[in-house]
C-alpha cells in the first residue's frame, strides 16, 4: 500500500459554474435532448451519440453540420453567431428534429 492517489489540477468539465455545463445535446432511443437547447452566440455545442447507431446534427440550412457521430461518440461544433432559431435534423433519420435558440 502507500500509493499515493493523484489529483487532477486541470479544470474540471462542468464544476465551473458556467453555461458551458449545459451546451450539451445527447441523442438516445432517435430523440434529441433537449428538443430546444439555448446557447450564448458562438457557443460550442458538444453532440453525445448515446444510441447504437449512426446519427448526425445538421442545420436545416446548411450553417452547421457535425458529420456522422458513431455510437457512443462525441462530436461538437459551433453554434450561429447570429441570435435566432435554428432548427436541425439528424441526415441518418430525417425524423429526428429539434431547435437551437441563440440570445
Amino acid at each position: 500500500s502507500g500509493a499515493a492517489i493523484s489529483v487532477a489540477t486541470g479544470p474540471s468539465v462542468g464544476a465551473t459554474g458556467t453555461s458551458n455545463s449545459s451546451n450539451i445535446i445527447t441523442i438516445s432511443n432517435y430523440i434529441f435532448a433537449p428538443m430546444v437547447l439555448k446557447v450564448a452566440p458562438g457557443a460550442t455545442i458538444k453532440v453525445i451519440n448515446g444510441d447504437n447507431v449512426v446519427h448526425s446534427v445538421d442545420d436545416n440550412s446548411g450553417l452547421f453540420n457535425t458529420g456522422n457521430i458513431f455510437p457512443g461518440k462525441t462530436k461538437s461544433f459551433k453554434a450561429p453567431k447570429k441570435p435566432g432559431r435554428y432548427h436541425y435534423f439528424c441526415a441518418v433519420h430525417t425524423f429526428m428534429k429539434a431547435t437551437i435558440v441563440v440570445k
